[in-house]
């Protein structure tokens, strides 16, 4: 058994390859009002009982540890968070959190109109927002549920409330809606969007049609600079490990996200909080720290950091996925982008 607490670290957390750990992804719920065939099975999966998963003060004391050793960024994912009641006040805990200046939020916008306000008062920074496609018929198709306008109302009322630029993020899949790729990059002449293009990866829900699906992030920049000349820019503010480009005098940008071609984990500066508890530390591994158990036991906040520093040793240096293979844990593209 790997000791995780004897072990010293420096203050700032950082894993065995000299990376610092700032950026804490929390899911608050394994649940989604969406079934994406690119995310997990038509009838759903088997859920986390409700006793296990983390209230939002075991999340908050988990923060609150976690700040104290240099992790300054915050994303609240799911599933679909916000189909979790309340999550405004999980965020005003969050915002009270000496050290945290960034908090974010991933969803898939059906139920952000009637939110985002209060979320924003309480604190939110950031907003990203899972959109596929523009057309209702192709939504339904790939998200097996309807509410493409009750998204695109969400997009709105995002903006609506300050959180702006928004992000969008797009899996692309040949022959489903790849040939809306232009379309989408035309969004951000006019708008302060960053569309981003997601690589399609292989998870146990389409690992077989997975290599006839897969476009490389290099053709879809292909594909937009045929439209116009793209520029190299910053973009947004963010902890992601999108590569992202503009038109000239576009009001947003286009960034390209690709796990398979070109993978990021040399400049991986993340882990996730599973809704039960678990410090997963790659999105792809096997690795998780147990820190339900502590935090229920009532261990105390220098014993989550020192879980917290000892978890940093068994970090990998990087994952392996590749075209063809399987991703280890499902709902991994709605949990990619930062």
């Amino acid at each position: 058994m790997i000791d995780l607490i004897a072990r010293p670290l420096e203050p700032q957390l950082a894993d065995a390859f000299h990376r610092p750990i700032t950026y804490l992804r929390i899911s608050v719920t394994d649940r989604c009002n969406l079934r994406c065939v690119y995310c997990m099975p038509e009838e759903g999966l088997p859920w986390i009982n409700k006793a296990e998963i983390l209230s939002y003060e075991e999340i908050a004391e988990i923060v609150r540890a976690a700040a104290k050793v240099g992790v300054r960024s915050i994303r609240l994912t799911g599933g679909e968070p916000l189909i979790r009641k309340d999550l405004d006040r999980l965020v005003a805990m969050i915002a009270a959190t000496p050290g945290i200046d960034d908090i974010a939020l991933s969803t898939n916008g059906l139920l952000l109109a009637d939110q985002v306000q209060g979320l924003v008062a309480a604190g939110l920074t950031r907003a990203n927002i899972s959109l596929d496609t523009l057309r209702e018929d192709r939504f339904e198709a790939i998200a097996r549920r309807p509410g493409l306008q009750r998204v695109l109302d969400g997009i709105d009322a995002a903006f609506a409330a300050g959180l702006g630029p928004i992000k969008l993020n797009c899996v692309v899949m040949r022959g489903q809606n790849d040939d809306e790729v232009e379309a989408f990059a035309q969004m951000t002449r006019d708008r302060a969007v960053a569309v981003r293009f997601i690589e399609v990866m292989p998870v146990q829900e389409n690992v077989e049609g997975h290599v006839s699906q897969y476009i490389s992030a290099q053709e879809i920049l292909e594909r937009i600079g045929a439209i116009g000349d793209l520029r190299p820019v910053d973009g947004p503010k963010g902890n992601g490990p999108a590569r992202y480009y503009a038109f000239d005098g576009a009001a947003g940008s286009v960034g390209v996200i690709s796990p398979l071609s070109h993978d990021y984990c040399d400049t991986c500066n993340r882990v996730r909080l599973s809704a039960d508890g678990r410090l997963k530390l790659c999105l792809f591994g096997d690795h998780f720290i147990d820190l339900r158990t502590p935090v229920r036991d009532h261990a105390g906040e220098d014993a989550l950091i020192a879980i917290l520093r000892g978890s940093m040793y068994v970090k990998p240096e990087r994952h392996h996925l590749d075209i063809g293979t399987t991703a280890s844990a499902m709902r991994a593209l709605s949990e990619i982008g930062g």
